[in-house]
């Protein structure tokens, strides 16, 4: 049923994108420099990503 099942190192890593995009979006409002260090955190994180395929 997948409850107990375990993520994949890829759906963890996408995971962790999306949080990293979120965070970017809600520091743009207000920190724009922070805004721009998570959205490189986050491309770098989506080239590994793209690796892992």
């Amino acid at each position: 049923m997948g409850w107990f099942s375990r993520k994949s190192e890829k759906e963890k890593l996408q995971d962790q994108y999306k949080k990293l995009v979120d965070e970017a979006y809600k520091l743009s409002h207000s920190d724009r420099k922070a805004s721009d260090l998570k959205t490189a955190e986050a491309d770098a994180l989506i080239k590994r990503i793209e690796a892992m395929d």
